[in-house]
Parts: structure tokens; sequence; C-alpha cells
């Protein structure tokens, strides 16, 4: 491919990305921004749908709450980005090639690759089979169906950490006349400090739901859950958010990846082994001095605006900046009218300052609603978006002697 100037052919290059959720969009639209309008840069937005999917608000939509319509292409129209609807079905790394929904070949110079991550439903036997999950609006509205048309029942939730007490918190609040579990082999809020964690539990028990830590579950079944132990639970419907898996599809393609499938990153977010992979969000193994970051909103994009930015530079034939990211709070929704906030150090340690509350309440929406505004910002003016903590000492990764 090539565009013409005054002075002969010039080659276009390609930069595509994979996935348009918090990390990729946040890529995408930064390099549209930055690159987008050049005549010898071409940026492609690949996704399955045309909506933005907001999977911090994905409970909301498993209880029938009408979340906004976010329309990726409209957000690209004027940036010069195109987007391909549809599903990511190879990646061939040697030849720079993605195959998508194993009919069209799309080719690139640099690939951003954001995948991002699913619920685990193959580890526990039955999950695929008989439960629910939050990995899509499609999957929440599945589940919305199903809880409407339960009179009475239990609902359990397998799983106790974030996503797993936001759900159960918001079911119970949302469905009174419905039993709900929770079960985890952790305690719910086990990363908060003493007192955040003793307000989560209190608002749980508030809303009737009925904890089972220090529980694992083995199976699941038609109509009930295994306990390791044998206990049996009875389930008119099983929400699953225990554990996360990424794509197989950055192995098959030969890149180098971690003991849980991602992509390993150099300090830059360029695969290891392919460096003109970039990987953001949930499919990189991003190394800080913490250890390796876990996937949040609040982590994801920031990785998929540096990794626009360092493209940018390599564009402009400099070299791209480490990427160093420290945490600053953890928000968790307890419905709609009560929340916390647990403030943490940059290696996401909880500090003692805690929100409870409608306060909390106020404060977790406005986190929660922040990224599509924070799009239409960087889309006008990408360096907007290029604010974040870097972590100071805690991120530093020193060499090892």
């Amino acid at each position: 491919m090539s565009a013409q100037n005054g002075t002969g052919p010039v080659t276009t290059h390609r930069i595509l990305v994979l996935g348009a959720g918090y990390a990729g969009m946040s890529a995408a639209i930064q390099l549209a921004a930055r690159v987008g309008r050049h005549q010898d840069v071409q940026v492609t937005l690949v996704n399955p749908q045309e909506r933005f999917t907001e999977r911090l608000r994905l409970h909301m939509t498993a209880t029938r709450q009408q979340l906004a319509e976010m329309s990726i292409p409209e957000l690209l129209e004027g940036t010069g980005a195109q987007f391909v609807r549809g599903w990511v079905t190879a990646v061939d790394a040697n030849v720079r090639t993605v195959r998508i929904d194993d009919d069209r070949i799309l080719r690139y110079d640099t690939l951003v690759y954001g995948l991002g991550s699913v619920a685990d439903t193959v580890s526990v036997p039955g999950v695929e089979d008989h439960a629910y999950t939050l990995n899509s609006a499609q999957d929440a509205e599945l589940l919305a169906d199903r809880l409407a048309r339960l009179g009475s029942g239990t609902v359990v939730v397998g799983g106790s950490g974030l996503t797993g007490i936001e759900a159960a918190a918001e079911i119970a609040e949302r469905h009174p006349e419905l039993d709900v579990v929770l079960v985890g082999r952790q305690e719910p809020g086990a990363t908060m400090n003493p007192k955040a964690k003793a307000y989560l539990q209190s608002a749980l028990r508030r809303l009737g739901v009925q904890v089972r830590s220090g529980s694992e579950v083995v199976k699941v079944l038609p109509a009930s859950v295994e306990l390791a132990g044998g206990e049996n639970i009875a389930a008119d419907a099983v929400l699953w958010t225990s554990g996360t898996r990424v794509s197989p599809l950055a192995a098959a393609a030969g890149l180098s990846v971690d003991g849980r499938g991602r992509i390993v990153t150099d300090d830059s977010l360029r695969s290891v082994s392919h460096p003109d992979v970039y990987a953001v969000g949930d499919a990189a193994a991003v190394r800080q001095g913490y250890g390796i970051m876990h996937g949040t909103c609040q982590g994801g994009m920031p990785t998929g605006v540096h990794a626009a930015v360092s493209i940018a530079r390599t564009l402009k034939g400099k070299q791209p900046k480490p990427f160093r990211f420290g945490y600053y709070h953890t928000p968790v929704s307890l419905g709609r009218h009560d929340a916390v906030v647990q403030f943490t150090h940059p290696d996401d340690t909880p500090r003692r300052v805690h929100l409870t509350g409608r306060k909390a309440a106020w404060y977790k929406e406005t986190v929660t609603a922040s990224p599509w505004p924070t799009f239409g910002r960087m889309k006008k003016m990408p360096s907007s978006g290029a604010f974040w903590p870097r972590g100071g000492r805690f991120t530093r990764v020193r060499d090892a002697r």
C-alpha cells in the first residue's frame, strides 16, 4: 500500500489495534489523534461490536438497568482512523497478518494487541455449560433475563473478588425476592484495610447477601454448585466471576507469553519476541517494581495511551520511553447508593484512607463514567490522556544483580 506525494510514492505504515476495551480504545484514540491524519499512516481498530462495552457497569446490565449507547465508529469520525467489525480468529506475527472472521486478512506494520481477558470458564467443570458470566453486554443481558423470570430462588455468585462483590450487591438490591450467596476462597474485601473491609462486609449483610468465604466451588451442576468437601448449594442461577483467562491467540502466534498466556513486554510495552507488536491492558504481562500489573481500567487505559505515544515516537525516529504506573484506588460499588473506596499505595497495598457510603458511591460513579468522556477529550487533545500516577520508587524496575 502506498500514498503519492510530490517526490514519489510513500509507503503507508499500517497500525492495527485489536480490541476496543478500555486499553484498546485508549490506544486507538491516541493514535488517531497523534498520527491518524498523516497520509503515510493508517490506523485501524478491530472489534466484534460497534458498541463500546462498559465492563465496569456490566453488573448493572445484569439487573436490567439501561446504559447509554456508545458508538465506536461515531467516536472515530473525523480522526482518519478506520473501524473494522469482526472477530479476530488468528494472528501470524511472522508475516504480520491478522485473520478476521476466518475469511478476511488484514496486514500490519505495527500491531497493538488488546484482546483482554474473560472469566475463566474452563478450569472448573460445569461452568461453561451451566453458569452465566459478565464477559460482554450480551452475557449480562442473558443473566438479566434469567433473574427476571425467577419469582424466588437462589443465585450463587462464584468468586469473592471485586466483580463478584459488586454483582452480588447489585442483584440483592434489585431482586430482594432472591437469595444471593457469594462463594469464594477469600473474604470479601480481603485486600482492604480493616475498617474498609468491615464496612463492605456489613453492607453485604444489610443487603441480605450470604457470604461463604473460605469455600471453593469445584463443580457447577444444572441446579447446584458443589464445594470442596462435598457440600452442595442449590442454585437457580450461577454467576461465575472467579478467575480470568486470556485469548490463546497470542501464544498460537508465537509471541512470548507468560504462564497465563499474557504477552511479555519490555519496558515500553513492546513484545520481547516481536518488537513490532505492543501489548496493552489485560493481554499484557507488564512488569513494574512491585511485580506484574493486574488488569484494571485504571491501569489499562494508561497502557493504551503509552503504547500509542511510543508508536508515535518510533515513527518520528525517537526511542520510546519506559512505562511506569502506580495504583491509587480500589472503588467498589455496593448497589446504587453505597460503596467503598479504598485508596492505595502505588503497589496496590491499602492506605489508611478510605471512603464509604454516599460519598463513595458518588466517587465510584464518577470513576465509572469517566472513560468515554476521556476518550472524547483525547480525540481533541491527546496530551490530556497522558497523566496518571507513575508510582515513584514503587514502580522502578531494578536490574537483577
